[in-house]
């Protein structure tokens, strides 16, 4: 593979060179998510909500184009459990089709999909049981994950479990010590950490929208 950036750069066969995202950062509206409810409570610390994001979700088609127009040859991209279950047990089946059409459309433009199963959001409702802190929470994670793999067995060969599972680590362990009754971590605000959802009604949708440059 010879690189399009460096022409005297040759890579090795297989190499991989692309871009990766996070899907609750650039498809827009994901209402479902506990990230959501954060980012529209009153009084959220979140300087900016996501609100429609770059669209990606709609419009990931051209965002694909443009990565194989720039001569990558991969593209990791993550799948959103709160859109897949926005309700415990309550599978979309308009998701995981969404998720498909996605892999699909990555192999058609010779892009390898490199696909995130969690990247950091988590479906409101997994939040609300506590998160990763949750007996129940490996359970749930696998049930998730079995529906994910039809979204894989579109053409994935290469998956990534968890973004960044010591930074879920570090959130969840300073929920775990903070005193009953409060779901927050400020006390390690200033080293750039945020604050964890508290448990209390989602707020309603906001279409209220994001640069996508930012």
């Amino acid at each position: 593979m010879t690189s399009s950036a460096m022409p005297g750069l040759v890579l090795p066969d297989g190499f991989l060179m692309g871009a990766a995202t996070s899907a609750h950062q650039i498809e827009g509206n994901n209402v479902s998510s506990d990230w959501w409810a954060v980012e529209n409570r009153s009084g959220s610390f979140v300087a900016e909500r996501s609100g429609d994001a770059a669209d990606s979700f709609h419009r990931w088609p051209q965002d694909m184009d443009l990565l194989s127009e720039l001569g990558f040859n991969s593209y990791r991209f993550s799948m959103e459990w709160a859109r897949i279950e926005p309700e415990r047990g309550r599978i979309s089946r308009s998701a995981v089709e969404h998720y498909r059409a996605m892999v699909r459309g990555a192999l058609e433009r010779g892009l390898t999909p490199v696909v995130t199963l969690h990247h950091f959001t988590s479906p409101w409702w997994f939040s609300r049981l506590g998160g990763w802190t949750s007996p129940e929470s490996a359970d749930l994670f696998a049930a998730y994950a079995s529906v994910a793999a039809e979204v894989l067995g579109a053409g994935v060969r290469h998956v990534v479990t968890i973004n960044e599972p010591n930074m879920i680590a570090l959130m969840h362990t300073l929920m775990r010590r903070a005193p009953p009754g409060r779901r927050t971590v400020a006390p390690v605000r200033r080293a750039g950490s945020t604050r964890a959802p508290s448990p209390s009604t989602p707020p309603r949708p906001s279409r209220t929208r994001k640069s996508p440059g930012r």
